[in-house]
């Protein structure tokens, strides 16, 4: 058995990968033959030693690290003393962004949440009318406006005229709950959720009452069939506001785009792709769920310098004839990651909390048992002409 480098290279701890297929990659060491052959085992053991050196999964759901301190307690640990005046520096901004910033922030935060609960319970009371929906728009945009500013948010829209529109359902990469308000902050939606209890139930009813939420119970979540009824019944109301949708699941990282599930997607109506993209140089707006609880999270946001992000309205997409749900959803991911300049992954985002499905590994054990049947028809159909001469 001999031993083939691969087109892999190890260069400052990067792995640098050309894209060959699996039957390319195979052929070389084997040299040719129908059959199993031991070399073969050399392909999987190297591509299982590459996700173990560079997981491309895992590492999506950390902190993205940054190359130089920014003078919060995230990035390069081995830059936080570097000397006398910059620690003196982070001590003073310690100071500023906890004894000043974060209480006031604080305040901004409940005073919007507030205003929201009860405006929105007045707003409720009215008959449905055409002043009950101008009412529950400005409502919502003023107290979402105010909870953006509890962040210092400072964020940039880029091609408005591409906004989402009233039938149609929005979908966009997913970082942070705080996506909700910078996309709320610019224009109103209809959110879709599990209904929750508590704190967080009560102002799921209080919104529900002023505009036309979708919030299903634990048990509905699970049906698929209840789920796309809802929302096709919603869209299909050119008066309701667009549906708000984060197709990934779960918050990744700010660094790139997982798979997006195809429920939204097998719904007939126009789709409105938007890409948000967050600068980490002044806050980490990535949300470690399993790590951090929600309230610790907001606490380390607020006591941030600021959040600074872009957001990009993409022109509005269909699917297309032939096209079923899984394509179109892997168009529309593709364009948010090419618009927002991040990586485009296939892998699901439930990765990060369960383990690889097994059509993962059946997909590799069909491609590997179809290199060698293809192979076998080849040595057939040469070894024909050679028996007949």
């Amino acid at each position: 058995m001999k031993l083939i480098c691969s087109p892999l290279c190890l260069s400052g701890g990067i792995i640098a990968k050309e894209p060959v297929s699996l039957e390319q990659e195979i052929q070389e060491p084997r040299g040719g033959g129908g059959e199993f052959d031991m070399s073969d085992i050399l392909y999987f053991c190297r591509r299982g030693v590459e996700s173990i050196v560079d997981d491309e999964v895992t590492k999506r759901f950390t902190a993205e690290e940054l190359e130089s301190w920014n003078l919060l307690t995230r990035s390069n640990y081995n830059l936080h003393h570097i000397s006398a005046r910059l620690t003196v520096l982070w001590g003073l901004g310690v100071l500023i962004r906890y004894g000043f910033l974060l209480p006031l922030r604080v305040t901004l935060a409940v005073t919007g949440v507030g205003l929201l609960v009860v405006l929105t319970s007045i707003v409720g009371w009215l008959p449905n009318s055409r002043m009950k929906k101008y009412l529950s728009e400005k409502v919502n945009l003023m107290c979402y406006r105010i909870c953006v500013r509890a962040l210092t948010a400072i964020i940039t829209y880029h091609d408005s005229d591409n906004k989402p529109k009233n039938g149609g359902i929005c979908v966009a990469n997913h970082t942070s709950p705080i996506d909700v308000l910078i996309l709320a902050s610019d224009g109103c939606y209809s959110m879709v959720g599990q209904a929750h209890g508590g704190l967080m139930g009560f102002i799921q009813k209080t919104l529900v009452k002023a505009c036309p939420h979708i919030w299903f119970e634990r048990s509905e979540v699970k049906d698929r069939h209840l789920v796309a009824k809802r929302l096709s019944d919603h869209v299909a109301d050119k008066t309701k506001l667009p549906i708000l949708i984060f197709p990934e699941g779960t918050c990744i990282n700010n660094t790139s785009v997982m798979m997006f599930k195809k429920g939204s997607f097998e719904i007939d109506c126009t789709i409105y792709p938007v890409a948000i993209k967050y600068d980490p140089r002044f806050g980490n707006a990535f949300w470690n769920s399993s790590k951090f609880r929600m309230v610790t999270y907001l606490l380390h946001m607020m006591s941030s310098w600021a959040v600074v992000c872009s957001v990009w309205y993409l022109p509005p997409m269909k699917r297309e004839e032939g096209e079923d749900a899984v394509q179109f959803a892997n168009r529309v991911k593709s364009a948010i990651a090419r618009k927002g300049g991040l990586v485009d992954l296939l892998w699901d985002g439930g990765l990060k909390r369960s383990k690889v499905k097994e059509v993962f590994k059946e997909e590799q054990q069909k491609l590997y048992s179809k290199v060698l049947v293809i192979k076998t028809e080849g040595l057939l159909l040469a070894w024909g002409p050679m028996r007949s001469s």
